[in-house]
């Protein structure tokens, strides 16, 4: 997904020469995935500890902006703080958080196509499913990096809290100790700014050439990850949320393409309505057509402006569906959506996937593929896409490459495949996770046999649909169903594991 889509290229390492950078029932519990790995040493920036249970002590980061400052917006006035009767957290400190909660976010925003300016209220219902106690959450949002965040009034279940911002991640203090099994109500008020450009990592939130891109915004229960790389690859770690309810309100009319069903139109506000997503993210444009068709139960829409090629997308989306499918289990949603993004990349996000425009042949045919392999991989099966970018780049590419049969060489000499993404540099980092690794897994399917491997693999995605997978469970997984010991091939390359 992420490398892959953006790197416009997966026939070669054209994309780097171009710009650096190659997602109500509440019953739903995060599925349990393997404890977040210890952050490996980098090569290109200094990655932090990661959020592990218990965590490090999180630093408050200067740009913290206090509770109450003025974020007023048309969508604050519709989301009031909400009453809470009785909190169950009390009072103490754990020093602790984690990325098992089962939360839903109920969403009003604001979304101006002409100045570019966002502002949103999120009211998230957060249970603790992680096994012991947390007092504080950690948020990601891209829009701390690249947006001009400003935070408002941020309460927990009623009650104002201190946040901080480090990096990429909100900090929102619980005021208090959320013991396991408890709920907690958090409501954040925010601003933020789309930018004008593709440049570096501006393309994944930005107003450019007639299209909205807005991808990670909402802030979203994570761990801490660093968002500087030396590469294309992506610095997120997310859980499924089991409902998320979005309330759109433009000050122009735009066709929205968004992970969900739209489920009402009232004027400029459009309601969108998603389940078991672990991202929230959507392009819109004035320009757009939109045109359907239909795959057994599922609608598969492409959302584009004039000259893209439709017809040629569109094919290649319903027969990715419905081949990846037939090997790993059924596409679980109502809805599949492809956005011509506004420029720069290939991404993904769960029920909806941006192309971008220009593209043609195999590069087309292959992007398409990947971004909707992606469906599976970070998105049924969610894992640490910064800490361990094999169980989802890998595994993604592996399936679209098998698929379509367009294969290449490396163009890097021969490397381990259990770094982290801020482990490999710019050059190489496409050529290593994408394409080796695509081949690493090739040679296992081959000598394991194409029907059990093909079996494994569904079978690791079910285990772990909803939750979080790991490159660990993956390839423990391959081993168990294998009649052959593969333990020593994966020693070669995954030295940190084996």
């Amino acid at each position: 997904m992420r490398a892959t889509r953006r790197g416009l290229s997966s026939l070669g390492p054209s994309h780097f020469g171009r710009s650096p950078w190659l997602a109500v029932t509440i019953a739903v519990a995060i599925a349990t995935g393997c404890t977040a790995p210890a952050p490996l040493a980098t090569t290109a920036s200094t990655a932090p500890p990661a959020t592990t249970e218990p965590a490090n002590s999180p630093a408050t980061a200067s740009a913290a902006i206090a509770p109450g400052s003025a974020v007023a917006g048309p969508a604050e006035a519709t989301a009031g703080s909400p009453t809470i009767a009785t909190s169950a957290i009390v009072p103490g400190a754990v020093n602790r958080t984690s990325i098992r909660l089962v939360a839903t976010y109920d969403v009003n925003a604001t979304v101006h196509y002409g100045d570019r300016r966002v502002s949103a209220v999120s009211v998230m219902s957060v249970r603790n499913a992680s096994g012991g106690p947390i007092d504080r959450l950690e948020l990601n949002t891209v829009t701390a990096r690249i947006g001009s965040l400003r935070l408002g009034s941020v309460t927990v279940d009623g009650h104002a809290v201190a946040p901080s911002i480090s990096d990429q991640t909100i900090l929102v203090p619980l005021g208090g100790v959320l013991p396991d099994g408890a709920t907690a109500t958090v409501r954040i008020a925010f601003r933020a700014t789309l930018r004008s450009d593709l440049v570096g990592s501006n393309w994944l939130f930005t107003r450019t050439n007639g299209v909205i891109d807005a991808n990670r915004w909402l802030p979203w229960v994570s761990l801490r990850r660093p968002f500087t790389r030396p590469n294309h690859g992506e610095p997120f770690y997310t859980a499924s949320s089991p409902y998320v309810r979005l309330r759109v309100t433009t000050d122009r009319t735009l066709r929205i393409a968004a992970a969900g069903v739209r489920t009402a139109v009232s004027g400029l506000t459009q309601t969108f309505v998603a389940r078991d997503v672990r991202d929230f993210n959507f392009a819109a444009s004035p320009y757009y057509f939109v045109h359907s068709t239909t795959l057994g139960n599922t609608i598969v829409r492409v959302y584009a402006k004039a000259g893209y090629p439709v017809s040629t997308v569109m094919s290649y989306a319903r027969s990715a569906i419905a081949r990846m499918g037939a090997l790993l289990g059924t596409y679980p949603y109502r809805t599949f959506t492809v956005a011509q993004s506004a420029g720069a990349y290939g991404m993904e996000s769960p029920q909806m996937i941006w192309i971008p425009g220009g593209l043609s042949g195999s590069h087309l045919r292959w992007l398409v593929y990947h971004e909707s392999a992606h469906q599976w991989f970070y998105g049924i099966v969610g894992s640490d896409q910064a800490y361990q970018p094999f169980a989802d780049e890998a595994a993604a590419d592996h399936l679209a490459r098998y698929l379509t049969g367009i294969w290449r060489s490396s163009r890097c000499s021969t490397a381990r495949l259990d770094l982290s993404i801020y482990g490999y540099g710019a050059t190489c980092y496409f050529e290593i996770i994408y394409i080796q690794g695509s081949a690493f897994l090739d040679g296992i399917r081959r000598r394991m046999g194409t029907t059990i491997y093909w079996r494994a693999m569904r079978d690791y995605v079910a285990a772990h649909r909803f939750g979080l997978g790991s490159t660990p469970a993956l390839l423990n997984n391959l081993d168990a169903h294998a009649a052959l010991d593969l333990r020593p091939t994966f020693a070669r390359r995954f030295p940190r594991f084996y």
